[in-house]
């Protein structure tokens, strides 16, 4: 069999916010297409563009040993990647180009490539894998190393006679269990050692239990994995679990599904193989207030380590709520964080502001509901349209001059909102702000009632009063001053 060079296309260092939180994940989807070829009779290697700053750089490595194959594969777990960031775009544009120039055979897939399949082939990409990419592509090569004819390969778009050609559209894999582990081997992990010990946090790797999602929040955009929930079994993510602590000594697990745990009694069977392997780890997810709350879901998620939930809180307002088809309630918010935090689990919330027919009522709610339930920690954004949801088929006419972002700190609106970008911005600044004052009276009170209490990281809260409070307060003037000038 040929051999194929496989990368992707996000560069960690070309979207500073990112680079800044000294986190890097390696890419997981392209380790399990890496893997699958493996095991088909590929010789594959990989390419890690994560901790690199250019495209230029697989220049080297295609000169030292050109590839029949270069499969730019982008982590379709990564949130970050479908979020389709220009700079990212540009660099895969550039990494096509430079693999044309050694003459291998480019394919190509990635949330952005199956939205915008026709750029990429126009750039030079000789083949695109629409949605899931593995078993696309394992049809794909074995067909073209056998001289056969590429239309009766399903989920795929290419030229023929410079006309693109789309073939119809493949299911997604149901049964993951199918799919070996993924190669962590072609990864260099020292480098992500490296990175991670100057963010001061234990040192993480990703694992995927799941693929898809089965909600129909209407700004969500599922190019890859689609509306269709699959899971892989409780066994076969233990024993990769057992096989990264064996060969990486790793403990901690960012499992970075969509929804963890939504499939009945998953999570207490893999609570259950966790014990019979004797594991112990650490975890945190990604899950919804709605499904927290089912049986004794939380219970068994603290024991068998889960140390934080993110959760997609959105708003405070049961109006926003609604218009985004978000399935949840304002209540369900309070219940699940207060369960969580009564089993000592830390909750973070998403927070989504400028949804359509936002008003200030509904922020000031939102910001209420931050400082009355203390999350230990907020991500915020605005909302930002991409292509295949219902948002944004309300909001394309909108989307002129700019349709995506440029990295991940962008922040732009990129239709018309109740305000404008910058309004947004100092929105995002304040709202911080709250949040660590509030953080910071908090446990000062915590200490004053208890003095047992204390710790470090309090006493570093309380110390940043100094700066958030009048800081907050200068923020808030602002706000009032953009808010009138946009209305």
């Amino acid at each position: 069999m040929s051999d194929i060079l496989f990368s992707h296309s996000y560069y960690y260092q070309l979207d500073p916010k990112q680079w800044k939180n000294k986190t890097p994940f390696p890419p997981l989807g392209t380790l399990y297409a890496a893997s699958l070829m493996r095991k088909n009779g590929f010789t594959v290697d990989l390419f890690d563009t994560n901790l690199l700053d250019s495209p230029q750089t697989i220049t080297t490595r295609l000169k030292r040993n050109t590839p029949t194959y270069l499969v730019i594969f982008d982590d379709g777990f990564n949130y970050l990647t479908k979020m389709c960031l220009t700079n990212m775009r540009e660099a895969c544009f550039e990494m096509i180009a430079i693999g044309k120039l050694f003459g291998c055979t480019v394919i190509v897939n990635s949330s952005d490539a199956t939205d915008h399949y026709k750029d990429y082939l126009k750039m030079g990409a000789d083949f695109v894998l629409l949605g899931e990419g593995e078993m696309t592509l394992l049809e794909l090569l074995q067909t073209l190393e056998g001289k056969k004819t590429v239309e009766s390969v399903t989920g795929i778009a290419f030229k023929v006679d410079n006309r693109i050609q789309v073939t119809p559209k493949r299911e997604v894999l149901q049964q993951l269990d199918e799919l070996p582990m993924p190669a962590w081997d072609l990864i260099d992990m020292e480098n992500y050692h490296s990175v991670w010990q100057q963010s001061g946090q234990p040192f993480t790797l990703n694992i995927a239990t799941t693929r898809g999602c089965p909600y129909k929040c209407n700004w969500c955009a599922k190019p890859i994995y689609g509306n269709r929930y699959n899971a892989h079994s409780p066994e076969y993510i233990v024993e990769e679990i057992r096989y990264l602590q064996e060969k990486f000594g790793v403990k901690r697990f960012w499992m970075c599904d969509d929804i963890f745990g939504l499939k009945p009694n998953w999570v207490q069977e893999f609570n259950a193989a966790l014990k019979t392997q004797n594991l112990n780890i650490s975890y945190y997810i990604q899950s919804r207030v709605d499904l927290l709350l089912k049986e004794n879901t939380i219970d068994c998620l603290a024991e068998s380590g889960l140390e934080e939930v993110w959760v997609g809180a959105e708003s405070a307002s049961q109006k926003i709520l609604d218009a985004m088809d978000k399935g949840t309630t304002v209540a369900q918010i309070y219940q699940a964080t207060q369960l969580l935090k009564a089993k000592k689990i830390r909750v973070a919330f998403f927070l989504q502001f400028g949804y359509l027919g936002e008003n200030q009522h509904d922020i000031a709610k939102t910001i209420a509901m931050v400082k009355e339930l203390m999350p230990d920690n907020i991500g915020i954004s605005v909302s930002y349209p991409l292509p295949g949801t219902k948002f944004y088929d309300k909001v394309k006419d909108d989307l002129k001059r700019k349709t995506n972002w440029t990295d991940s700190d962008d922040f732009e609106m990129l239709f018309h909102g109740t305000y404008q970008s910058n309004y947004y911005r100092k929105l995002q600044r304040f709202v911080h702000k709250e949040f660590r004052k509030a953080q910071g009276i908090y446990h000062l009170k915590q200490i004053v009632n208890q003095p047992s209490s204390i710790s470090v990281s309090k006493i570093k809260s309380i110390a940043k009063l100094g700066y958030y409070i009048p800081s907050a307060f200068v923020d808030s003037l602002s706000l009032q001053k953009l808010q009138h000038h946009e209305s």
